[in-house]
């Protein structure tokens, strides 16, 4: 299950979409969990980046995992939150020169990838994790440009 906060005025696309989005992930990694994604602006981002992470700027999206052990068992797993900006959304979707749609699925699927323990900050993670975004993001039709 997938919750869905847009914290902002912005509309960017329909909330079933993202929600199905979200279904679609947990399909494809064969899970049985819940998470949240909730969008906020640069400065509520800004915020919680300087809180949680010691780091005094905006960034795109920021995961915090529920979960830090998956040795026991329950029926379905509370992966944790997304926080995603919707102005970074709007301002890297122009940067890489693909739409608004495919660059907030983008944030979803990396901050998802999070909660779930992939990392990127040494090379042998990134060349794990990074490909995994782009085919889980292909094969649900969200490719770049």
């Amino acid at each position: 299950m997938i919750e869905v906060n847009n914290l902002t005025n912005e509309k960017l696309i329909e909330i079933e979409e993202l929600d199905d989005y979200g279904k679609y992930l947990l399909d494809y990694m064969k899970i049985n969990a819940s998470f949240s994604v909730i969008i906020v602006d640069n400065k509520e981002i800004h915020k919680i980046n300087k809180e949680y992470r010691g780091i005094d700027r905006p960034t795109d999206v920021i995961s915090f995992a529920l979960e830090e052990d998956e040795n026991y068992e329950i029926k379905e797993r509370l992966l944790g939150d997304i926080y995603i900006s919707i102005d970074k959304v709007y301002e890297q979707a122009k940067e890489y020169n693909h739409s608004v749609k495919r660059e907030l699925f983008f944030l979803v699927t990396h901050g998802f990838l999070h909660l779930l323990g992939y990392d990127h900050m040494k090379k042998e993670d990134e060349e794990i994790m990074f490909p995994l975004q782009e085919k889980i993001l292909d094969k649900y039709g969200v490719k770049r440009g």
